[in-house]
């Protein structure tokens, strides 16, 4: 292996990266409950069972306002 191999190779380790490690999940953000501090990413929505509103948005689990939309900003995101 020569070294443009060697040094190829390396770079695509680096930026290969598996879903659980902040690979793409396909979220694209967060729900917020302002009230309640509840945070609940958008591709968790449906599989927690929360009720939405007629445009996908859901409702607080807690208090039962409508959550705010978030998007992340990278995939260095806490989101």
């Amino acid at each position: 292996m020569g070294i443009v191999d060697t040094i190829t190779s390396a770079f695509e380790a680096s930026t290969n990266r598996a879903p659980d490690e902040g690979g793409d999940d396909g979220s694209k953000g967060s729900f917020w409950c302002d009230d309640c501090g509840n945070r609940v990413r958008d591709v968790e929505v449906e599989r927690e069972g929360l009720e939405t509103d007629g445009e996908g948005t859901p409702f607080c689990p807690d208090c039962g306002d409508e959550m705010r939309f978030e998007r992340a900003t990278g995939s260095s995101c806490a989101c």
